[in-house]
């Protein structure tokens, strides 16, 4: 019998489908039942157009059989089979697309896929075998064919004996390297892994044999009463079917419980708690799509890290692309499950990879939409489950809008949150702006460690005072989030710590600006005795029982220094606030640094109220003191004074 060459185009295709377009083996086996899948719904095609044919589907099905005695897989299917002149062209010529021929001259539509499309798949299978054998009988043929190969020394072709029609493709495992374990290809539950993991919804039954136990028959001897002897298993094998066949995303809602979105949820492994909330959505546009998205209740526990992987699962007709598709989830939602099917898909030949990032993109714009609507209706009708969620994710959400540029802070901004002042609750900007008196130019905030700490501030009593809502950031990323967002239905957003807060008390106003003018000489006294650490020494019009505080002028506030000093780089050591330190006119303390100042040869006094009131400042605000030694000296001096 004469072996037939592969042309030269097809060895160098072989190799390249053996050893570079497929990232992971295992593949082979999707390959060879999506092509099995092909063969069956070709007659189902047939059988649309053709009257004196019939379809009835459980007549139909793939199966897969390992034998370890001989190394062999078999995948085995009723589908339409092939004439010898087809297995000519299909298996001799690497790249010949049966099921692309079969679209065209039967003129199938869009709307009809066919999920082989670039007819190399079937030499995905030459990853783990060293040869190959394809036994087929074509519909309508009494005649059946063997192909065999061995890879790109060639192929050959004989008549061979098959009862039904169909195809049956032998591959004989590779023997073991110390690179690779290719028996694993013949373990009955790694096949069964394969199958679930890529061909779950492949429409047809997928059938093994699978290994069982049950307790070993009575033999009827008569048993001791006190025999406790754990009860004898003998193992039998039963064929199954293996795969789920019709996917959750393809069904009606209506005929959907939440629990049956649950068990979704865990079966795929997408988290082991509850979803907080899930997204089922069909798309019938210029790109067609079924998706299923979860909003978790817990965090991944390596969330915040580099080992984190965000991405959808994606799937073309049922069948399992990539497990993490990561372009169709934004950053900001990376906390995301779920799935995505689309038979629009323009994948590349391993079917592993989009060749065209357009769709792709389209998806994930509609994707993004879904789920930001689905949190807005969380945050207005089921407010205890958005705030447990925004106790988890909300980091990230503020995160999303300070990275980029600010690029998507149009998206998010509606979704974020702060703990209110007046509520002692969490509230949305837009809650707040609701609020708003009339007089009130700005959304007011505040920055510090805790609740706690805040409401102690010296600014934040002058706000509230006025009554004013504060809003209270207590992490890192919120006040750098804010100043990207920069303002939320043209109000600004103002720290209270800012040296001008907007307030329009014309006579509160005068009188410090007289106050300041009167004093100037000790402002500027004290001004450069803290040279190099205030920027400016003035009179405060804000201070109520509180002697002294610091204010920032500019772009960085003193919480943003202090974010950036705890990074400790070398670029941010250099970033600071232009500090200004307030002193309250009307304080008792004042009048002791007027006295001070006015008694001749005493600048040593005013010097260690300066200091003192410089520290004490900064301590308020949460900054570390840069002497300690320094600083109780200064306590002690004032003791003995």
């Amino acid at each position: 019998m004469e072996k037939k060459q592969f042309q030269a185009e097809s060895k160098r295709l072989l190799d390249l489908v053996v050893n570079s377009i497929y990232s992971q083996k295992e593949v082979f086996l999707r390959e060879l039942i999506s092509n099995s899948s092909d063969a069956i719904d070709k007659i189902y095609y047939k059988a649309l157009t053709d009257d004196s044919m019939t379809f009835d589907q459980s007549d139909y099905y793939i199966k897969v059989d390992a034998d370890k005695d001989n190394r062999t897989l078999t995948v085995t299917d009723t589908g339409i089979g092939m004439t010898r002149e087809e297995l000519e062209e299909n298996l001799g010529t690497i790249a010949q697309s049966g099921s692309n021929v079969f679209k065209k001259e039967n003129e199938i539509k869009d709307g009809y896929d066919i999920i082989g499309q670039f007819g190399i798949g079937f030499y995905a299978a030459f990853m783990v075998a060293d040869r190959v054998t394809v036994i087929s009988r074509a519909l309508g043929q009494d005649e059946a064919f063997k192909w065999v190969s061995d890879g790109a020394d060639g192929y050959t072709i004989e008549p061979a004996s098959k009862e039904d029609v169909g195809t049956q493709i032998i591959i004989h495992i590779k023997d073991n390297t110390e690179d690779d374990n290719y028996d694993e290809f013949l373990e009955e539950q790694r096949l069964q892994d394969i199958v679930k993991k890529y061909s779950d919804f492949i429409r047809y039954p997928i059938k093994m044999q699978i290994t069982k136990s049950k307790p070993k028959e009575d033999d009827g001897d008569e048993k001791d009463e006190d025999d406790t002897k754990e009860p004898e298993y003998v193992d039998y094998v039963e064929e199954e079917t293996v795969n789920s066949m019709v996917p959750i995303w393809r069904k009606n809602k209506s005929e959907l419980s939440d629990e049956d979105y649950e068990n979704f949820y865990h079966e795929k492994h997408y988290g082991f708690d509850k979803p907080l909330a899930y997204i089922h959505t069909h798309v019938d546009g210029t790109i067609r799509y079924n998706a299923i998205l979860y909003i978790p209740e817990n965090m991944p526990f390596d969330y915040y890290s580099k080992e984190y992987e965000k991405g959808l699962e994606l799937y073309s007709n049922g069948v399992l692309i990539m497990e993490k598709s990561p372009d169709l989830l934004p950053d900001h939602f990376s906390f995301v499950k779920g799935m995505v099917d689309s038979e629009d898909l323009s994948l590349n030949i391993s079917r592993e990879i989009l060749q065209q990032d357009r769709q792709l993109k389209t998806i994930a714009k509609n994707i993004e939409k879904k789920i930001k609507k689905e949190l807005l209706s969380l945050q207005k009708n089921e407010r205890e489950k958005y705030e447990k969620f925004y106790d988890t994710f909300g980091l990230q959400l503020k995160f999303g809008v300070y990275n980029d540029f600010g690029a998507n802070k149009e998206v998010l901004k509606d979704l974020l949150m702060f703990y209110s002042s007046t509520e002692k609750k969490l509230v949305t900007l837009d809650e707040y702006v609701s609020r708003m008196k009339e007089d009130q130019k700005y959304i007011y905030y505040a920055s510090g460690e805790s609740y706690d700490r805040i409401e102690k501030l010296p600014h934040t009593e002058t706000v509230a005072d006025k009554g004013y809502e504060i809003l209270y950031f207590t992490e890192d990323v919120d006040e750098f989030a804010i100043r990207m967002l920069n303002d939320y239905k043209e109000k600004e957003f103002r720290s209270v710590s800012s040296g001008d807060l907007g307030f329009d008390d014309d006579e509160e106003n005068k009188e410090t600006e007289e106050k300041q003018e009167a004093n100037k000489d000790l402002f500027k006294e004290m001004k450069d005795i803290l040279s190099g650490k205030v920027t400016d020494v003035r009179a405060s019009n804000r201070l109520k029982s509180h002697p002294v505080s610091l204010s920032a002028d500019g772009d960085i506030s003193l919480e943003m220094e202090k974010v950036l000093q705890a990074q400790n780089t070398p670029q941010s050591q250099h970033v600071k606030a232009d500090k200004v330190l307030e002193i309250n006119v009307n304080h008792e303390v004042f009048k002791k640094l007027q006295e001070a100042f006015g008694k001749e040869g005493n600048k040593e006094q005013l010097k260690l109220y300066t200091d003192l009131l410089y520290n004490q400042a900064m301590l308020i605000e949460g900054f570390p003191i840069k002497d300690p030694v320094a600083f109780t000296n200064d306590i002690s001096k004032l003791i003995v004074s």
